[in-house]
């Protein structure tokens, strides 16, 4: 036998912003439809396909943001465009002066790719993990807050173990390959054998060192198709590995059933390391994503206050003072209250939606824009010279924080769909990244502004990993921050994130307020940390 156990063969790659895309699908529906009344004894079979998208487009369509806002409908969206209706098309290509086929050609090039499938597939995967939720609650589409609930099918759980198999990450492959096979061994009825899908079970299995269930499984394979190659060279090759790792620790067998009580987190830290991952501080900050490990003493909490705040009589603030609340100490974390209406939130989305790009990074080696893996988000930028709305927006963050807006970065607006992110990271640009903001010519940022433009119905919190603080999303409020003390030192204790969105439809808007024209509004202070 083979040195090493033999694995089935790896497959393709994936990510998504998408309401038009559900419109896009309704019209290929309405499509479809047409060209079945021509040929409806031929098909059938696309027939009911087509009956069931066109009620799932239906109920899509009357509400896009909320219906993607589920995770489990964005995967699935994804992977009818970029796989289901290929398949179709294939079956209908026969005729192609139809009017469904030339639309559908037409319609192709605004499909998702290969990369969107995954890219959502990935997004699905990171809920999963952030929020430690089973696949059978996301395979059920039991997620809190949800509207349109949406269940996965053995070919959907399967497509998520492959795309974590490509990946090399046996952890979510394991876990999706045996939520297909337990949907199987319920009775759902789907093209994907059991054979198959376990075998990238067994294999995942194997990867993580659990031999004695690989070869079970091995077994439970070969009992379903005695001729299997790859199982039959397996189940020599687990059998054999298996006597050796007995001989071997025949003597340690209380340290391994200690061991067997933390699987589950000992198999994610283990997928950890095999992925490298980059971010030390990844459990801290999934926790306070899931609203775990905030750290604020009972004595603390009392020092923090709601008020009136009118910024030292600040003519504008006089007759009309905002709503201010302490939201955490040390860094000072202040929230506003009704600070920003619906009609000027809506002003801004619309302003917005057209140039919504894939949201970049300043790339601290070459201090340019750059887009990262870590930010997952579509942002665009608004001038106060293009709508009266924004200039109002950038006047009210002025007399509010007492702060010249003219050496300000423009407003920007990001849109945070499903499992979108923005790992921790600081605002401000750290003394190894000199270039950091060179060509704005306005120095560092010196505090953050942050608008919630929607409210979200889980996840998506906003979170300070070095302090343990959490600031969670509500329409019509901005949480105001400073990202340097008063010397130029920048404050540490404000490295932040976004937390992924679990259902739901994040919009916010921020302003980063730069040091150049602060100097009599906040003046230099000699202590390096005041």
């Amino acid at each position: 036998c083979s040195s090493m156990a033999i694995h089935p063969a790896k497959h393709t790659k994936l990510a998504g912003s998408m309401t038009d895309l559900l419109y896009t699908e309704k019209d290929l529906v309405t499509s479809l439809k047409e060209y079945i009344i021509q040929e409806e004894n031929k098909l059938e079979k696309v027939k009911e396909w087509a009956g069931k998208l066109d009620s799932l487009t239906i109920t899509a369509t009357q509400d896009p943001e909320g219906y993607l806002g589920h995770p489990v409908n964005a995967f699935k969206l994804m992977k009818r465009l970029n796989s289901e209706w290929a398949d179709l098309e294939s079956l209908v290509l026969k005729d192609t002066t139809n009017g469904f086929i030339s639309n559908l050609t037409l319609q192709r090039q605004f499909f998702p790719t290969d990369e969107d499938q995954t890219g959502a597939a990935k997004a699905l995967l990171r809920l999963q993990d952030t929020y430690q939720l089973s696949a059978y609650t996301i395979s059920n589409g039991d997620l809190p807050g949800v509207v349109h609930k949406s269940q996965m099918t053995v070919a959907d759980c399967f497509e998520l173990g492959k795309i974590a198999y490509s990946e090399a990450d046996y952890y979510h492959t394991e876990l999706w390959m045996a939520q297909a096979l337990t949907q199987l061994d319920e009775g759902e009825e789907s093209t994907i054998d059991k054979v198959t899908v376990m075998d990238y079970l067994s294999y995942a299995i194997y990867q993580q060192g659990e031999l004695e269930r690989a070869l079970e499984l091995t077994k439970r394979m070969l009992k379903l198709d005695p001729n299997h190659q790859r199982a039959n060279g397996n189940l020599k090759y687990f059998e054999f590995q298996l006597e050796k790792q007995r001989k071997a620790e025949s003597e340690k067998k209380e340290q391994e059933d200690k061991k067997k009580e933390k699987k589950v987190l000992d198999k994610r830290d283990a997928q950890r390391k095999r992925s490298k991952d980059p971010l030390p501080e990844r459990k801290k900050y999934e926790m306070l994503c899931r609203g775990e490990g905030i750290k604020l003493t009972p004595r603390r909490q009392s020092r923090l206050f709601c008020r009136y705040f009118d910024n030292n009589r600040n003519p504008r603030l006089l007759l009309a003072p905002v709503k201010q609340e302490d939201e955490w100490d040390r860094p000072r974390i202040v929230r506003y209250h009704d600070i920003i209406s619906d009609s000027e939130i809506m002003t801004v989305k619309e302003l917005a939606k057209p140039r919504l790009k894939r949201a970049t990074v300043h790339d601290p080696v070459t201090g340019k824009l750059t887009t990262a893996h870590y930010r997952v988000s579509k942002s665009a930028w608004l001038s106060g010279y293009e709508h009266s709305t924004i200039e109002k927006i950038n006047q009210r963050i002025e007399d509010i924080t007492g702060l010249e807006m003219d050496t300000a970065e423009e407003l920007q607006v990001a849109n945070y769909g499903v499992g979108g992110q923005y790992e921790p990271h600081f605002d401000f640009g750290r003394k190894d990244e000199p270039d950091a903001f060179k060509e704005l010519g306005t120095g560092n940022r010196i505090a953050t502004w942050l608008f919630y433009m929607s409210d979200v119905s889980a996840g998506g919190a906003t979170v300070f990993t070095d302090v343990g603080a959490a600031v969670w999303p509500k329409k019509g409020t901005a949480v105001f921050w400073y990202n340097l003390f008063a010397s130029g030192e920048g404050d540490y204790s404000t490295r932040h994130a976004a937390c992924p969105v679990l259902v739901g439809n994040k919009w916010v808007s921020n302003k980063w307020i730069h040091e150049r024209g602060q100097e009599f509004r906040r003046p230099c202070d000699i202590s390096e940390n005041e």
